[in-house]
């Protein structure tokens, strides 16, 4: 079973740190039958929670509390990606116009074995200054093979929330020297001592994962192990699947199976699994992930530029299968930005499925909600209801591009399309995580852009030198 978030009541709680957020237009986007508004409301946060949503501000908060306007504003839970590789954020345009398989071994890998604890951690927090800084407050991790403190502590100290898995890759024959755990005893060890140093640290904003890269990468041992641990801990599973043609062929040739029902096959399949890319399923495959409650991540823009494929997003949600959104890495994107992964997973199926397969609406959802159900964060994030954390966004939708009719500032479907169809980055106003404040201003509190630029620079030229002395030996 998986573990259950802490209730109310047997948390520890700290001296009360309350402050209100007023004026604003919040959209709940909690579940359609949970009562689901779009009205203008105040909300008091209490320790990081949401305590209170009132139409009416009390006069105590105006004299003594803490008032941040959001005056004009329309409020959302923060954006949850749940396919991220903050690993390879400074490799970003060193990797275009190759497909899957060519592209990890001619450029991915060589770049993650070059990898030193400094610059990890560099690339860490490029991603994560760009994703604060578009919206996104939670993701879904998947580290390399080494190093993989550095990214934990990276989401601790910039105030993200995060599941973080250091990347699995044991198979002598299908895994490069440079990027490979020395045994599966070896890699599973370093992926308890994280799990055991990591998971729910930073009051639950950081845990961690098992990340078993794909099954090429993997010898079934580890797979096997991994499935085992799963079941008796209740940590969240982390891979790729069937995302590009060669891939499913190579699999289907080592283990004459489809890649759902080779994992299923050796017991990952289960609501602890989270699937990234999912695109070339047959039936059966699709069946297994419904019937299981294995959750799906839906990456458009990857998938487009490597010519990976669309995947079959609008007949599994009408099949029950739980999907959420990810921008992927830098270097296959190449950005992390959740609000072009929302337009495209928006557009792409309309083409061959009609213009209402996938709705602006059901789309931000994915975003959201179907986010947090994946990481099994779902009653703390992923929508805004009194006892979950603050982890909020607040965006402007008053402006020529992106602006709503008056007459529809209220209307559900309006708002979405313009979130979801005409937004931007720029038309963020500010980030909160547990109800701090990670930007505003146009600026991701604890970093110097000026100076991460200078570290980026440098450490991109490291990770060259490495490289070149590796391909010189």
């Amino acid at each position: 079973m998986r573990s259950r978030p802490q209730t109310l009541k047997n948390r520890t709680r700290k001296q009360s740190q309350t402050f209100w957020i007023s004026g604003g237009t919040v959209f709940t986007l909690n579940r359609r039958d949970a009562g689901r508004a779009l009205k203008k409301a105040h909300l008091r946060i209490t320790d990081g929670r949401i305590a209170e949503i009132t139409d009416r501000l009390p006069r105590s908060a105006l004299t003594q509390e803490k008032v941040v306007s959001a005056d004009g504003l329309t409020l959302l839970p923060g954006f949850i990606q749940c396919h991220v590789h903050l690993c390879q954020t400074l490799f970003r345009n060193q990797a275009d116009d190759l497909e899957l398989l060519d592209w990890l071994s001619q450029r991915i890998w060589p770049r993650e074995g070059a990898h030193t604890p400094t610059t990890l951690r560099t690339s860490a927090e490029l991603g994560i200054y760009e994703l604060i800084s578009s919206g996104t407050t939670c993701v879904l991790d998947m580290g390399t093979v080494r190093h993989t403190d550095e990214i934990f502590k990276a989401a601790r100290d910039l105030g993200i929330r995060a599941n973080i898995g250091k990347c699995l890759m044991d198979h002598p024959g299908r895994t490069p020297e440079c990027l490979r755990d020395q045994s599966t005893v070896d890699a599973l060890e370093e992926a308890e001592r994280l799990i055991k140093k990591w998971n729910g640290t930073e009051n639950d904003r950081i845990r961690a994962s098992y990340a078993p890269r794909f099954v090429i990468s993997c010898t079934e041992e580890l797979l096997k192990k991994v499935a085992q641990k799963s079941r008796e801990n209740g940590i969240l599973i982390h891979t790729h699947a069937s995302e590009n043609t060669k891939e499913v062929e190579l699999v289907r040739k080592l283990f004459n199976q489809e890649n759902i029902e080779y994992l299923h096959h050796l017991g990952l399949t289960s609501d602890r699994l989270v699937l990234a890319h999912s695109i070339w399923l047959n039936e059966k495959e699709k069946q297994i992930l419904k019937e299981t409650g294995t959750h799906v991540v839906h990456c458009p823009s990857s998938n487009l530029k490597i010519a990976s494929g669309i995947a079959p997003i609008p007949e599994l949600l009408r099949m029950g299968v739980n999907v959420s959104l990810g921008a992927d890495g830098a270097p296959c994107n190449n950005n992390l930005n959740m609000f072009q992964e929302m337009r495209l997973a928006a557009l792409i199926h309309k083409p061959g499925q009609g213009p209402r397969s996938m709705k602006a609406l059901e789309t931000l959802e994915l975003a959201t909600l179907g986010g947090a159900k994946a990481l099994n964060w779902q009653n703390e994030i992923g929508s805004i209801e009194v006892g979950k954390k603050a982890d909020l966004i607040a965006l402007d939708l008053n402006n020529p591009e992106n602006s709503v009719p008056e007459q529809s500032t209220l209307n559900p479907e309006a708002v979405a399309a313009s979130i979801v169809y005409c937004s931007q980055p720029a038309h963020l106003k500010w980030t909160m995580v547990e109800g701090r404040m990670l930007y505003s201003n146009g600026k991701v509190k604890g970093i110097d852009k000026t100076a991460l630029m200078k570290r980026v620079r440098r450490d991109q030229r490291t990770i060259l030198r490495v490289i070149d002395g590796n391909l010189s030996k």
